[in-house]
């Protein structure tokens, strides 16, 4: 009776370890799924605050970011920062960090707000070439053949673009180098995605806050000036900001660098959907060869992860 008894819980002691890692990797998905769900469809956000001024915007959404990262912190334990504050060179890094996605924010918004949907769109899809690009030149990696064949294929539809459209996409290649910036320099900083994003709004707030007061002071803002709908949609950009940085950050713990890696053209492939299909930009022929030859060097580069992947998972086994 006693051996059955054993041999019971044994059983349900491995099933146990066995569906652990499974719910774990499926709340992985989940997190992963929503933060870049939540990136995709920002713009309808942006959209419905498009009668605010894009600074105006960009201050409420770094002002109200604060309380929400601080609460986001609290509720998952997070500590705060306290020893990064003493860090002379990390404080360096994290106020020229805050300086670049202040930027990437006020340039997205204005794009959205000015029917521009389509370019962040082509500038997110970019993105991850631009990273591979910083890597080569600042971190002295090694290019895979697939890598450099990626490259290629992003700088002709770059090329493209300018030749055919005439004008550099500034918009698609300000997103994209601003935020492979922005993700450069914060590899050089260990500190974790929402304590970092903490200190670069506090670097900022005081900047943001006075903005907001002055607008106010001045009759000239749109805060408590439009309509109450106006007011709570601009408090509700420091959600906007902080929730999707939250679920990516938990994810991330969970699933793997390559699978994060698939996932991060869910956003700026919703965001093609929106700017094509529900705000009606137009796309033509040449702007399809321009996206075909970006398509194709994602493709490509995705290739050259995968089978980078399945080298190394043979190796260790």
């Amino acid at each position: 009776m006693k051996a059955e008894n054993s041999s019971d819980q044994h059983t349900a002691d491995v099933a146990h370890k066995t569906t652990e890692p499974e719910q774990s990797n499926k709340a992985g998905y989940i997190f992963g799924l929503g933060a870049f769900v939540i990136w995709g469809l920002a713009p309808i956000y942006f959209k419905a605050v498009q009668q605010v001024s894009a600074l105006e915007i960009l201050a409420h959404r770094v002002a109200w970011s604060v309380p929400v990262v601080l609460l986001i912190m609290l509720v998952i334990k997070r500590p705060f920062p306290k020893g990064v504050l003493k860090d002379k060179k990390v404080m360096g890094i994290l106020a020229i960090t805050a300086v670049l996605i202040s930027g990437n924010w006020l340039v997205f918004t204005w794009a959205v707000t000015h029917d521009r949907v389509l370019e962040t769109s082509l500038g997110y899809f970019i993105n991850p070439l631009i990273s591979v690009a910083l890597g080569i030149f600042f971190l002295k990696e090694k290019l895979s053949i697939w890598s450099k064949w990626a490259l290629a294929l992003a700088i002709a539809g770059v090329t493209y673009r300018v030749i055919v459209l005439g004008g550099l996409p500034w918009v698609s290649l300000f997103l994209a180098f601003s935020f492979g910036f922005y993700g450069l320099l914060r590899k050089q900083v260990n500190i974790g995605p929402l304590q970092g994003l903490l200190v670069e709004t506090l670097m900022v707030l005081p900047i943001t806050v006075g903005y907001i007061y002055y607008l106010w002071h001045t009759g000239t803002g749109s805060f408590l000036n439009l309509s109450p709908t106006i007011d709570w949609l601009l408090v509700a950009g420091g959600v906007v900001t902080t929730v999707p940085l939250a679920l990516f950050s938990a994810g991330a713990r969970i699933l793997p660098l390559n699978t994060i890696g698939f996932l991060q053209y869910l956003a700026p492939s919703l965001t093609f959907i929106l700017a094509v299909f529900v705000f009606k930009e137009p796309f033509n022929l040449d702007l399809l060869a321009t996206f075909g030859l970006i398509w194709a060097g994602l493709v490509v580069y995705t290739i050259g992860v995968v089978k980078n992947s399945n080298r190394r998972r043979i190796v260790t086994n």
